[in-house]
Parts: C-alpha cells; sequence; structure tokens
C-alpha cells in the first residue's frame, strides 16, 4: 500500500510559480511510476506530467510543457511538480498517483492517489 500526500498548492497571481510536493509515506518510490493530474468540478481529470522513478523517464501534457517540471528527490521518497507562467487556466485540484514499475498518462492505471491540492491562479 502507497499513501501519497501532496503540498504547496495555494493562490497566485498569473504568471506566478508554485511548487508541489507529492512524498509517499512508509516506503520509497523506487519501483514505481508517479504521474501528475489535476480536474476541475464538472470536467474529466487531465494528465499534466509524469516521472518512471527508476529509469527518470518524464512525460508531458502539451498545455505545460515549457512551463511545468517534473522531477524527483532521491534523499527521501518525494517527487516534486514546479509549475511556472500559471495562467487561470491551471487553476484546478492536483493530484498525484503512482503504480508500480512506469509512469503512462493514463490515470485510470493507477492504483494508489493522493487527497490533492488546491491551486488558483488569478488573472
Amino acid at each position: 500500500q502507497v499513501q501519497l500526500v501532496e503540498s504547496g498548492g495555494g493562490l497566485v497571481q498569473a504568471g506566478g510559480s508554485l511548487r508541489l510536493s507529492c512524498a509517499a509515506s512508509g516506503r520509497t518510490f523506487s519501483n514505481y511510476g508517479v504521474g501528475w493530474f489535476r480536474q476541475l468540478p464538472g470536467k474529466e481529470r487531465e494528465f499534466v506530467g509524469a516521472v518512471t522513478w527508476s529509469s527518470g523517464v518524464m512525460y508531458y501534457a502539451d498545455s505545460v510543457k515549457g512551463r511545468f517540471t517534473v522531477s524527483r528527490d532521491n534523499a527521501k521518497p518525494t517527487v516534486y511538480l514546479q509549475m511556472n507562467s500559471l495562467t487561470p487556466e491551471d487553476t484546478a485540484v492536483y493530484y498525484c498517483a503512482a503504480r508500480l514499475f512506469f509512469a503512462t498518462m493514463n490515470g485510470d492505471e493507477y492504483d494508489y492517489w493522493g487527497q490533492g491540492t488546491q491551486v488558483t491562479v488569478s488573472s
């Protein structure tokens, strides 16, 4: 069982930055893929970015490429989502998720989810 805890959300003005963290409780990510997703009320969940921990291979949605960066901290089981040049369209609840072995862009393929953290970008 993997328990995930996100943090770092908040309110920021357009053009600003935030860094989200996804920490694993009780284990490491060494054999997992970790993805970031976001969702607005009444809308479908959207893939944002992901990393396969063992290989470091990363994936990004086209809508965030060049603005968002996924990174990992080998010293502790934490994956980060650095979000720069934020726009109001980035406003959503952001979730991290984990699955065994390698990351994918399909949220249905993830087994473990965090509780989500709200990101609000004001214009």
